[in-house]
C-alpha cells in the first residue's frame, strides 16, 4: 500500500476509522506517563487527538497527507494541539530516548520494515515509557472484517516478541475480539495487543 491508496481511502467527508480511539489504548492509556507521545501510521487522527485530549503532546505520522489534515482538523475541532509528520516509514527516523509512549494502532507493515521500526520504536522510548500495540494476527483472513489480506502483513505475538525485545512484556496476549472502529473495522477479529515498557535506566 502507498500513499495513494491511503489518500483515495481518506478522501471522504466521513473517518473511515471513527473519530473514537481504540478500545484497547483506551484502557491503556493510564499506564502512559507523562511525556511527548509519537503514534505511528496514525492516518485520520481519532488516537492522537484522544492522548492529545489527555494532555500529552503528541506527534502523529502517516504516509497519507489527506489523512493528516483529517487528523488536524478533528483536533481542531476540539481545541486541542497535534503535531502531524507526513513521511513513509521506511524513511522516518524515531529518535532515541525521546517517547514517553510509541503508539501503534492497527499498523501493517512488512516483515523486514515492521521489525527495523519497532527496532527503531524499542530504542525511542524514554526510561520508563510505553510501547502500546494491537494488530490483527493472520487468524484475522477467517473473519474478513478489516485489515489487509496478505498473511505476511499480519504479525504474531511470538514475532513480536523478538522484535520488540528489550521491553517488558506487561500485557502480550492474542485473543478474538469485537472491533467497532468506524466502517473500516466492523465485527469480530483476531488481535493481538501489546502494552510493553523500557526499563529505567541503571545507576
Amino acid at each position: 500500500m502507498n500513499p495513494a491508496f491511503w489518500d483515495n481511502r481518506y478522501a471522504t467527508a466521513d473517518f473511515v476509522f471513527g473519530t473514537e480511539p481504540n478500545d484497547f489504548l483506551r484502557a491503556c492509556a493510564g499506564h502512559i506517563p507523562a511525556g511527548p507521545v509519537l503514534c505511528l501510521g496514525e492516518g485520520e487522527g481519532r488516537n492522537a487527538v484522544f492522548l492529545a485530549s489527555r494532555g500529552y503532546a503528541v506527534t502523529a505520522v502517516d504516509q497519507s497527507a489527506t489523512g493528516l489534515a483529517k487528523a488536524r482538523r478533528l483536533a481542531t475541532e476540539r481545541n486541542l494541539a497535534l503535531a502531524t509528520t507526513v513521511a513513509d516509514l521506511a524513511d522516518y527516523a524515531i529518535q532515541p530516548g525521546t517517547w514517553a509512549a510509541i503508539v501503534s494502532i492497527f499498523l501493517h507493515l512488512p516483515p523486514e520494515l515492521r521489525a527495523r521500526v519497532y527496532a527503531q520504536a524499542v530504542a525511542g522510548l524514554q526510561p520508563g515509557g510505553v510501547l502500546l500495540l494491537e494488530a490483527y494476527t493472520p487468524a484475522q483472513l477467517a473473519f474478513g472484517t478489516g485489515g489487509p489480506k496478505e498473511v505476511t502483513l499480519l504479525p504474531t505475538l511470538a514475532g513480536l516478541r523478538g522484535e520488540l525485545a528489550g521491553l517488558d512484556l506487561l500485557i502480550a496476549r492474542e485473543c478474538e475480539r469485537d472491533v467497532i472502529e468506524g466502517a473500516g473495522h466492523s465485527g469480530r477479529a483476531a488481535v493481538v495487543q501489546v502494552l510493553a515498557r523500557r526499563g529505567a535506566a541503571k545507576l
